[in-house]
């Protein structure tokens, strides 16, 4: 059992990659779009929270057009609508029009794990492969908001690291297996 101090972006990030992973894309291409969905839920939550403000008509046709221009595509996932590209190392989802690095995403999942980053990866790949994939994707935000770090609610939470308790994951992981 650990307890990881950890914000909540980061680790929707982590799950987002993973369920990608067992949804069968490889994990380049599961990095952006775990990132990209942890993105597609800061901005609607920061939206709620008044935080953000919604894209004008005029950005979002820019945005738009631009992706058009590219060939961009979508993927359905945890609920949400991942705008991405095909490039020639694969799919890779969108941040407005720009391919997302998987690199990037690797490193920002580094810092904010440290060291505790290749157990609670595998602690989630073993959680997502006691489903099959369609019923992972159908329940993986379910997931997400049963497993996620606790912070305060509304704006005071906003943005602040909380406890990650993976003990919680390995209930689940049992809990699955029938134990």
């Amino acid at each position: 059992m650990a307890k990881i101090a950890v914000n909540r972006a980061p680790f929707l990030t982590l799950w987002a990659s993973v369920v990608a992973q067992r949804l069968g894309y490889s994990k380049e291409e599961a990095l952006t779009l775990g990132r990209a969905v942890a993105g597609l839920t800061a901005q609607s939550k920061g939206r709620r929270l008044g935080i953000y403000t919604q894209s004008t008509d005029a950005e979002r046709k820019k945005v738009q057009g631009q992706r058009e221009a590219i060939g961009a595509e979508t993927v359905e996932m945890m609920e949400r609508v991942v705008p991405c590209v095909w490039t020639p190392d694969g799919l890779r989802a969108l941040s407005k029009a720009s391919p997302t690095d998987p690199d990037a995403v690797r490193k920002y999942l580094a810092a904010k794990f440290k060291e505790a980053l290749p157990m609670v990866e595998e602690k989630l790949a073993a959680l997502a492969s006691t489903f099959e994939p369609s019923e992972l994707d159908a329940q993986a935000m379910d997931i997400y908001m049963h497993l996620r770090p606790n912070v305060p609610t509304g704006r005071e939470g906003w943005g602040k690291a909380g406890i990650l308790d993976t003990s919680r994951i390995d209930t689940l992981i049992s809990k699955r297996a029938g134990l």
